[in-house]
């Protein structure tokens, strides 16, 4: 089990309302589809102060939430965060629709939000190090690099993230405070 649940669990209990779409993965997966998906969750929201959150592929997913917005998000926090192929046949061909067209940095830079952080593990065995360093630099985000850190998923023992949860708090009290 991953860190999803439990960072769920915590910003609800400090009273963040918490939206995790379920994203079609690896079957039916695409850009479009988790668009869908996000959407279909968002939909009923009311409006107010957003932090993204993306781990993985999930973090290209947050830029390309923020790309297609007129409004800038609050925050966003990103873990074992990629641009582009990896390497692996595996995974990019089905995450190549999520990097078919070049990221506007521009308008991601001006919508991203206040406060934007980024980590990786030191030894990620899908996601090069510098891969990382690259998402965060493109953003003028700090990178913290995890020691040991693997993916940062359960796989690697990732079933808690305090440091995200903190930024998160952290970030909302600015917002909010």
């Amino acid at each position: 089990m991953n860190w999803f649940p439990w960072l769920h669990d915590e910003l609800e209990h400090a009273g963040i309302e918490v939206v995790r779409p379920r994203f079609p993965t690896p079957q039916g997966q695409s850009l479009e589809a988790w668009l869908d998906a996000y959407d279909h969750e968002v939909a009923l929201l009311a409006s107010a102060p957003t932090i993204l959150i993306g781990h993985s592929l999930g973090a290209t997913m947050a830029l390309r939430l923020v790309e297609r917005t007129a409004e800038p998000f609050s925050g966003m926090f990103l873990a074992a965060g990629f641009i582009g192929a990896l390497g692996l046949p595996d995974y990019d061909n089905i995450n190549a629709s999520f990097f078919a067209k070049s990221f506007d940095w521009k308008g991601i830079g001006d919508r991203k939000g206040s406060v934007c952080c980024c980590w990786a593990g030191d030894d990620d065995p899908y996601v090069p190090l510098l891969r990382s360093q690259e998402l965060a630099d493109y953003l003028g985000a700090p990178l913290e690099v995890v020691p040991d850190g693997g993916h940062l998923n359960g796989e690697t023992g990732f079933t808690t993230f305090p440091q995200m949860r903190d930024a998160i708090l952290a970030a909302r009290a600015n917002v909010v405070g």
